[in-house]
């Protein structure tokens, strides 16, 4: 083989893994967005009724759809353009070198004991609290319109924040690594129709913020005291405090051996 014959063969195949990850990327997030499952669905529907007026020669059916095809694409985009917005910023939420910052297997115990002891206290004495907690997708917008603290994560502190009268009770905290980034920050609601109408804003809230990225969002409910995680647009309710630190420990471990050191990972298999 000749040096431009692997080039054009390393090109081709560049073009197919870049068509196969834009496709992998629209489908996983279609679960996500129900409105982008109506979509195509109705898209769906068109090429289906296509199809039936080329075989069965519906000659008034195939002028109409000749016209929907040509110019649905500019239609698509003027209908869902906020669809279309949030796809873009998900992506510029993107961090390519992974999370905020990669937890050793000490720190990773530390945030998960802090926030499980004050998720603990606020169960138990029923007060309302929003935590999300960032992986590899940023949540700096958030934090810029938000209050920041940039401080040591610990229970006594996020307790004092979601304490009723407290000016950022009502909002919702972000944790960057092992640090209490901001309070009081106001996260898009999801519009799932499937969500239970007993459901408040936090929880609808949570919701919306894990749609968008990649976050993990923990609600304790001011009615109930009940505590519950949202991830990747799903919703595990009512857990126990042993459930949430077994999830948090999981879900907070690093992705990529390489970045950890031989003593943590040596730390991970004594665990």
């Amino acid at each position: 083989m000749t040096f431009d014959s692997i080039i054009n063969l390393v090109t081709k195949i560049m073009d197919v893994m870049v068509v196969w990850f834009l496709l992998y990327y629209i489908l996983k997030n279609f679960r996500r967005n129900v409105k982008m499952v109506l979509l195509f669905k109705g898209i769906l529907i068109l090429i289906a009724l296509k199809i039936a007026s080329d075989i069965f020669n519906l000659v008034t059916v195939g002028y109409i759809l000749d016209y929907i095809i040509t110019w649905g694409p500019l239609a698509l985009i003027v209908i869902f353009q906020p669809e279309i917005r949030n796809v873009l910023e998900y992506l510029g939420r993107s961090q390519l070198l992974g999370r905020h910052k990669v937890l050793t297997v000490d720190e990773r115990e530390k945030v998960v004991y802090e926030i499980a002891t004050a998720m603990d206290y606020l169960k138990k004495s029923r007060i309302g609290a929003l935590i999300v907690i960032e992986r590899d997708n940023s949540l700096n917008d958030y934090i810029e319109k938000s209050k920041k603290l940039y401080a040591d994560i610990s229970s006594d502190l996020l307790i004092a924040i979601f304490f009723p009268n407290n000016p950022l009770h009502d909002g919702g905290t972000i944790i960057q690594g092992d640090k209490i980034t901001s309070a009081g920050a106001v996260f898009p609601t999801s519009d799932n129709l499937k969500i239970s109408k007993r459901l408040g804003t936090r929880h609808r809230a949570a919701l919306g913020i894990s749609e968008t990225g990649d976050c993990i969002a923990l609600i304790v409910s001011e009615e109930t005291g009940r505590i519950s995680i949202a991830m990747n647009g799903e919703l595990n309710y009512n857990l126990t405090i042993d459930e949430l630190k077994m999830i948090l420990l999981e879900e907070l471990r690093p992705k990529k051996t390489i970045f950890t050191e031989e003593g943590d990972d040596q730390d991970e298999e004594n665990n």
